[in-house]
């Protein structure tokens, strides 16, 4: 007996939910490419306006070297530290009014940052860039949370996990081809091709009917919210310069400690607010609290690892730049082809065989390379260990971002995958500000290997982590 085709009512949800993951998917590629597709242009940058008077600087000048760092880390410190704010905005007044205007706003500031003329304006263009697409995140996870619910949520994270993912593949290609043939400005400039489309797709979505949590008017915490924004923006600028001047001058130690203290007076204002920016009622829920531990050594992890090799394959190897890229290629190809499928199986099984099981092999992929020795046989002993790495990772990600929004509601999901996504960004710049200390100061052979062990413990540990804190299906039911 053949199946009755469905009914009109079902295949129109089915075509809008279809909108709404390709919204959600682009949304967020927009902000993943922007962070890929710019460190290719920076030697040109550089070269064009590192001196700050109309160029003719190179990329090793001081002044280059921190325009270059800037041009990145301005991006970094407003995406980092406006995350809870965007995610709770997203909660407060729904995630198409956040979503558009993120999208509008990514817009603008790309053409400004195209446009600019000098290094100033150039970095204070990327700050805004950070500024909205802070917006973009949160609120495309909790379009998706909010839309899709059981395997079909899992499914959907994971096509969104593996789909943001090429965004860090066609980066540095197309942001190279753009330097080469049309000059370093298209590259911001191409990003709002991604976003016009975006918003033109979003044309067919409902408008948000959502109003505050739990039915509320709209309410802004704005206390909790500039509390949030000092109290991630101090220590995130404290990583990052730390790493250029010293993590002993006062330039970075009062950042470092009027930011640790703003986080403080952050958790005592949320335990007291009527209307919380971030309700501290969500890590009662054991998954997501679960979930987030294990953020914090995944995500410092890959951000230790997924720096490294690209840099041991061509400072320590001799490959060129292009051929460092294709090394990292397989990690993104396995990602696409998997991800998905192990969204859908812990969505339909449980996360916990997964994000057991996952962060050991990615674990293994990384001690494979403990191989490396001088002479450097890169097809050998680094090739191997990424598409191993890049398997444990599919295996991972789509499972752990489920598992942190699977049983928080659909009025916080937007809050709850900022405070995800503000774990994962700052375990990562904690990470790589030790890179110096891990390596010895210096990345030969033996400082690559210290680094690969601690990328290992800490994959380990979020393993245990999640087999410890998890329950699975069967004893959950």
């Amino acid at each position: 007996m053949s199946t009755p085709p469905p009914a009109p009512s079902d295949a129109a949800t089915l075509r809008g939910r279809r909108v709404v993951l390709v919204v959600a998917v682009l949304a967020s590629f927009v902000a993943f490419l922007d962070g890929s597709i710019v460190t290719v242009a920076l030697p040109a940058i550089a070269r064009e306006l590192g001196t700050g008077t109309g160029g003719g600087a190179t990329a090793d000048d001081g002044a280059g070297l921190a325009l270059q760092q800037w041009v990145v880390d301005a991006y970094l410190l407003t995406l980092g530290s406006l995350m809870l704010v965007a995610g709770s905005l997203s909660d407060t007044f729904g995630r198409v009014r956040v979503l558009r205007a993120g999208l509008i706003g990514f817009a603008v500031t790309s053409v400004l940052a195209a446009l600019a003329p000098d290094p100033g304006l150039l970095i204070a263009a990327r700050a805004l860039q950070g500024v909205t697409a802070a917006l973009l995140v949160p609120s495309s996870l909790a379009l998706i949370t909010s839309t899709f619910s059981g395997p079909a949520q899992g499914k959907a994270i994971g096509s969104w996990t593996a789909w943001t993912g090429v965004a860090f593949l066609i980066g540095p290609l197309t942001g190279g081809a753009l330097v080469d043939t049309l000059g370093w400005r298209w590259v911001f400039a191409v990003v709002v091709v991604p976003v016009v489309l975006t918003l033109v797709l979003m044309t067919r979505l409902p408008g948000d009917a959502h109003r505050g949590r739990d039915g509320a008017p709209p309410r802004v915490d704005v206390v909790g919210a500039v509390l949030a924004a000092v109290g991630l923006a101090g220590p995130v600028f404290a990583l990052i310069e730390g790493q250029r001047v010293g993590f002993g001058t006062w330039f970075v130690v009062t950042p470092l400690v009027v930011g640790l203290a703003a986080l403080a007076a952050f958790v005592w204002w949320e335990r007291r607010s009527p209307a919380p920016m971030m309700p501290l009622t969500l890590f009662r829920t054991r998954t997501f609290t679960v979930g987030n531990l294990a953020t914090v050594g995944i995500y410092a992890a890959l951000s230790l690892g997924t720096l490294t090799i690209p840099l041991v394959v061509q400072e320590l190897a001799g490959l060129t730049a292009t051929l460092a890229g294709l090394v990292t290629l397989p990690t993104t190809i396995v990602s696409l082809l998997f991800s998905t499928l192990f969204g859908t199986l812990a969505a339909t099984h449980g996360p916990r065989p997964f994000m057991t099981a996952g962060p050991l092999i990615t674990a293994s992929g990384f001690l494979w390379m403990l191989m490396v020795a001088d002479p450097i046989d890169v097809w050998w002993q680094v090739v191997p260990g990424v598409v191993l790495f890049g398997f444990g990772l599919s295996v991972t990600v789509a499972p752990l971002t489920s598992t942190v929004l699977s049983q928080i509601p659909a009025g916080q999901s937007g809050i709850a995958s900022a405070v995800n996504n503000a774990i994962s960004r700052v375990a990562g710049l904690v990470a790589v500000a030790f890179l110096g200390v891990i390596a010895g100061g210096a990345l030969t052979v033996g400082g690559f290997h210290r680094v690969v062990i601690v990328v290992a413990v800490l994959l380990g540990v979020s393993a245990l982590v999640s087999f410890v804190g998890l329950r699975d299906r069967t004893r959950a039911s």
